[in-house]
Order: C-alpha cells, then structure tokens, then sequence
C-alpha cells in the first residue's frame, strides 16, 4: 500500500448530492458517507487526492465535517495525509491483496482445524458476542466499530495457546491489509453479507467441523477479493 505521489488529482468528480443535511448533528455523518461513496464507487480513485473546498460544496457543508470525516478515514487507513500536500486516497494494489489472503488460507486454515477441537463454551461466546457487535456496528454505519468487531470475531475463532507462531503472523498479515478491509466494508450490501457469512461460520463451529469452518473462512475471504477486485479495477 502507498500513496501515489505522482497520481493526478482529477478535477470535477462528483462526490454526493449538494443537498444540506437534515441538520448540524448530520453534518460530520453526512460528509462521512459522501467520502465513503465516492470512494467505494471509484469516483475518487486510489492516490488521487481529496480536495476539500470540492467536497464541502458538493456536499453542501463547510470544510470543518470534511476535514473531520477525512481524520476518520485516516485512521481506518483509507485516506493518508502528506504534509504540505493534503490528503490522498490510498493507493491499493490487489496483487498484494491476493498474496496475502493466499498465504491467510494457509495458516488460518492451520490455526482454525487445530482450535475449533478445543473451543469450550467461553470461547464460543466470544465469537458470539463479536459476532453480535458487527451486527450492531452494521445497523449504525460504524465502519471502524465494525472493522474491530471483525477483528475480535475472527481471532477468538483461531486463537490457540499452543500455535503462537502462527498467531504471530496471521496477527502481520491482518496489519498489512486494514485499508482493504476498511474499503470493503464501506458497502452497505457487503456489510450485510459479511453478517451471513459470520453466521454460517459459527454454525460450522458450534458443530465443531473443522473442514466446513475451513471452507467457510475460505468463501468469506474470497468474497472480499472478489468485491475488491471489482473496486480497485484500473478504469476502462
């Protein structure tokens, strides 16, 4: 992941309805989703950068929401700031998307057949409960909220104290690919799919399969590159 420093910043993309929010609570939500939008949709691309005074009038807010929804990002990793130069969206190759989720296969599928034999009933509801906390993240448009309860859903299922090694780097190979989570999550329908697809994995491990949760963990892994894929296409 980096910045393309040499990406043009295109001019006249249009980022959501002019409209004003409903009222002042809105209006940081309001630039959030507009931002959200125009980067899930491809309207603004990987390294090009975000001009603020644009999106504040197309959105029919101030500069001050913009620039608090664009903080937001970058902590979610989908936005980076240069100093002097502003704030860029994030550039994502999905080669190195692809070579890391290959090697998560690997090592997930690892960790899951040797965990999901030892799992007792605190563990389960651990994954229940973070389970439950996507939902609600779902049901509130919360991206990041969302984004750490996936994190927690998905360790509780393959942490084991006697693979500390392959928890260490599972846990690396997770830090690299935060942004591309975060850009996935950005579509409502995705979100929602990502629902499902937990629920089917927690059917896996409330049978203690190791291969369907395997299977499992794989189709909800590759759903994402699939949606990612689509999203970081070169423009036609």
């Amino acid at each position: 992941m980096s910045v393309r420093s040499q990406a043009p910043a295109a001019r006249g993309y249009v980022v959501g309805s002019s409209a004003h929010p409903s009222g002042p609570s809105t209006t940081p939500q309001h630039a959030l989703d507009g931002l959200r939008r125009a980067i899930v949709t491809g309207t603004l691309r990987p390294g090009q950068q975000v001009r603020q005074e644009e999106i504040a009038g197309q959105l029919g807010v101030s500069v001050a929401p913009v620039r608090e929804a664009l903080r937001t990002l970058e902590q979610e990793g989908q936005v980076t700031y240069l100093p002097r130069r502003g704030y860029f969206v994030t550039a994502l190759e999905i080669k190195d998307l692809e070579e890391i989720y290959g090697l998560r296969s690997v090592l997930e599928a690892r960790a899951a057949c040797r965990a999901v034999e030892t799992l007792d009933e605190d563990a389960l509801e651990r994954i229940v409960r973070a389970a439950r906390e996507c939902v609600d993240a779902v049901d509130t448009g919360d991206v990041a909220g969302e984004l750490a309860a996936n994190r927690r859903f998905h360790f509780a299922i393959l942490e084991s104290p006697d693979q500390p090694h392959t928890m260490r780097l599972i846990r690396l190979l997770w830090n690299s690919t935060e942004a591309y989570r975060a850009l996935y999550y950005n579509s409502p329908a995705e979100r929602r799919n990502s629902i499902e697809a937990h629920d089917r994995i927690i059917g896996a491990v409330r049978e203690r399969d190791g291969e369907r949760l395997v299977a499992e963990l794989d189709a909800h892994r590759e759903r994402a590159l699939t949606v990612l894929r689509d999203i970081l296409a070169p423009p036609s």
